[in-house]
């Protein structure tokens, strides 16, 4: 048997567990780089956040180890010039946002979600807890850099190039973090989270390491 990680983070647990004695590999998650893609759109006139830099989270559910009410405590941090948008939240949560905060429901339209990331100046991922960190991958297929915490799976997706990482739970860091990369300008980074994409994360090239390694094992068996 070999067991397969989505993470080096998860292979490193998985190495103090009790699956320590067989051989352990890290395959990405992969994204469909022909779906996630720099995309046009009119969002941002349709919002009326023509003039403002976009910060994008993702997820469903949303809870506290997601970061949810660091959003919250971020936003009342942010100059005007910046604004959060969350997809993936319920209608009662959508009701209970702060001022200055636009929620928008979960959506199962990938090419929406595409534009959403495109969009985006940056997308943020303030879990404290993830195996792998989809979000910020679809980001970079996008063009766009990200924001992470140290914790978990999350910071080995990041590079100087395409994003920074800061302290879980530390919101000053945060805003210093985005404050850069605004300084720096999304264009900036958009060609280096796009190649990341393309190199590590493109979903033909995880699935072939699966089949490659299924090959693997059987000659090995044979």
């Amino acid at each position: 048997m070999t067991v397969v990680t989505v993470s080096n983070w998860v292979g490193n647990l998985t190495r103090q567990s009790f699956l320590s004695k067989y051989p352990i590999k890290t395959i990405y998650n992969g994204v469909d780089l022909n779906v996630f893609k720099p995309l046009e759109s009119d969002l941002r006139k349709e919002l009326c956040i023509e003039d403002k830099f976009v910060m994008l989270g993702v997820a469903a559910p949303w809870y506290s180890l997601k970061g949810l009410y660091d959003y919250y405590s971020l936003n009342e941090k942010l100059s005007k010039d910046c604004q959060i948008i969350m997809i993936g939240l319920t209608p009662n949560q959508i009701k209970k946002l702060p001022a200055g905060i636009i929620g928008i429901e979960k959506t199962t339209n990938q090419n929406e979600l595409a534009k959403y990331y495109s969009m985006a100046d940056l997308t943020l991922n303030l879990s404290y807890q993830e195996t792998f960190g989809m979000t910020t991958v679809e980001g970079f297929a996008c063009g766009t850099p990200g924001v992470v915490y140290n914790k978990t799976a999350t910071p080995e997706l990041i590079t100087p190039e395409t994003g920074r990482i800061v302290e879980a739970g530390d919101i000053e860091g945060l805003v210093k973090a985005i404050e850069e990369i605004k300084q720096n300008g999304k264009a900036n980074y958009s060609a280096a989270c796009r190649e990341r994409a393309e190199q590590h994360f493109d979903k033909d090239r995880c699935f072939a390491r699966y089949i490659e390694l299924y090959n693997d094992l059987l000659n090995n068996k044979k």
